[in-house]
């Protein structure tokens, strides 16, 4: 009696080993039906995806560059500052002037505003300085706008493989009687992953785009300030009446 029982036992526990054995086999093939390399899902998108690559590329490169160039460091060296002090402490603004044509920075382009206008007086010097402002500030924010716009162009590029992903599913259902899943896969994973790249591109570099505009807020807020005082300081012993 006891060996039946235990033969029971044995049968039923074999049962559900089997059966969980079945279920674990065919999630596993299932699982790896479905799971996709992120390069594997790249090569869905098609010709839009290398179009959002090479967006991307142009993007990083352009933040790369700004990251460089747009220092304070670089717009207004320590070393001009120095020189431009004591040149226009003495009034020597011919040698200003030549010092701020070789250097080209930002405060050396508008200092030279500036001291192009030292014979003319004080309040004329004053306005070629904010004159020389309001260009120079202008060419700094063209520069960042190639990154909003290619945060904007990005999920336009996106939506673009959307549409194209949609026109490959539906050409998969034209051409064949009765197509699976499977056969409308690509085309829905070519809309998918463009979308999502356009989406990141776009929130990246829009993001980016925001930082640098606001630093270079700030840094040309306090380089005004101190090409100000190097003005000021030309006029110092005969202020303007």
């Amino acid at each position: 009696m006891n060996y039946k029982k235990l033969l029971v036992v044995a049968c039923a526990v074999i049962f559900v080993v089997a059966i969980g054995a079945t279920a674990y086999a065919g999630g596993d093939e299932e699982e790896l039906v479905q799971k996709k390399s992120w390069f594997d899902l790249f090569k869905t998108t098609g010709l839009v995806g290398i179009m959002l690559v090479l967006t991307s590329i142009a993007g990083t490169a352009l933040s790369i560059q700004y990251a460089v160039n747009l220092r304070q460091e670089k717009l207004g060296p320590p070393h001009l500052i120095s020189e431009l002090e004591t040149l226009l402490a003495e009034k020597n603004f011919e040698q200003a002037l030549s010092i701020c044509d070789a250097d080209r920075s930002y405060l050396a382009r508008i200092v030279a505003g500036a001291v192009v206008r030292g014979e003319a007086g004080y309040e004329e010097m004053k306005k070629g300085m904010e004159e020389s402002i309001a260009e120079e500030a202008f060419r700094l924010n063209a520069k960042i706008s190639y990154l909003a716009l290619i945060g904007n162009i990005a999920p336009l590029l996106g939506l673009l493989g959307t549409v194209t992903g949609m026109v490959t599913s539906f050409q998969k259902i034209e051409q064949m009687k009765s197509p699976t899943p499977a056969d409308l896969a690509v085309g829905v994973y070519e809309s998918l992953v463009n979308t999502t790249m356009g989406l990141f591109a776009a929130i990246v570099f829009l993001t980016v785009a925001f930082f640098f505009k606001n630093k270079i807020s700030a840094v040309c807020l306090s380089l005004n300030t101190i090409a100000g005082e190097l003005l000021s300081r030309s006029v110092m012993e005969n202020p303007p009446q």
